[in-house]
């Protein structure tokens, strides 16, 4: 049986997730959201899949004598795997420029097609 195709939607809210926590491994659930442009209730649950995949690691660290809080830590899985991801992506949005430059190429001959038709009275 093959895998099942995942979705590039959520493979690049994965990625962007492990960019922020690669760059920031101190960041809160709620920073992580608002850097995501997600609900905080969608980030628990993307770190949870990141976590249970074994890309990233939870470790706690005493933030004040009051308060207790976590980092999230790639693990060498989750560095290769983003690292895999970023390929993908670029490889993704590569594509999709040269296909948006073939579009802009076309409606620039049209445009011209058109007002060369325009101006010799067509």
């Amino acid at each position: 049986m093959s895998e099942p195709q995942k979705s590039p939607l959520k493979e690049e809210l994965q990625w962007k997730a492990l960019e922020a926590l690669h760059a920031d491994a101190t960041l809160t659930q709620r920073a992580l959201a608002r850097e995501l442009g997600i609900s905080l209730g969608r980030t628990n649950y993307c770190l949870r899949a990141l976590i249970d995949k074994g890309w990233v690691k939870l470790q706690n660290f005493q933030q004040s004598p009051h308060k207790l809080r976590y980092a999230y830590l790639l693990t060498p899985q989750g560095i290769e795997e983003k690292t895999r991801m970023t390929w993908q992506f670029l490889r993704r949005k590569e594509a999709e420029y040269e296909a948006l430059q073939k579009e802009i190429e076309a409606l620039r001959a049209r445009v011209a097609a058109d007002a060369e038709a325009e101006r010799r009275g067509d």
